[in-house]
């Protein structure tokens, strides 16, 4: 199944390794706004026009080396969020919302949707086999100005 949106589970020694907490408001503030402008007032899974668009990060999990790496922040429509963080939906109880919306944007059955759930809780247990995860945020140099090349 060839999908738009995903299951984006969390590692659990992940949980507070992100860059609300990593980087100072100012900074942070910067970095969702270059998210929100990149996407032009629409969310960059499912393409909804919507002035309250919110960034997500999207991270890799590398097994092998126990690296959690930052690969970009977008900026998404709360629907499109809520199903990304599918674990914290369910908690809220907010999960038949985001379910529909999911097989939506992916245009698939409720059968594809428990199959791919399912499939995202097994890929979030064998994370969680790696105890402490080591974090990259390599992909923020972007940010940075080299006052070298700007001479």
């Amino acid at each position: 199944m060839n999908k738009k949106l995903e299951f984006e589970f969390v590692p659990d020694g992940c949980w507070k390794s992100n860059l609300r907490t990593i980087l100072s408001k100012k900074q942070w503030d910067y970095v969702k706004k270059d998210a929100k402008e990149r996407a032009g007032g629409q969310c960059m899974i499912c393409g909804k026009k919507t002035a309250k668009l919110e960034a997500h990060e999207k991270w890799n999990y590398d097994l092998s080396k126990g690296v959690q790496v930052l690969e970009d922040v977008i900026a998404v429509c709360k629907d499109c969020h809520a199903v990304i963080h599918m674990g914290r939906t369910q908690l809220k109880g907010d999960e038949v919302r985001a379910e529909k919306h999911y097989m939506k944007v992916n245009n698939c059955s409720y059968v594809q949707y428990r199959k791919e759930l399912g499939l995202a809780n097994e890929l979030h247990q064998k994370r969680n086999q790696v105890s402490e995860w080591a974090i990259d945020i390599s992909w923020l140099k972007r940010f940075v100005v080299d006052e070298k090349t700007e001479e």
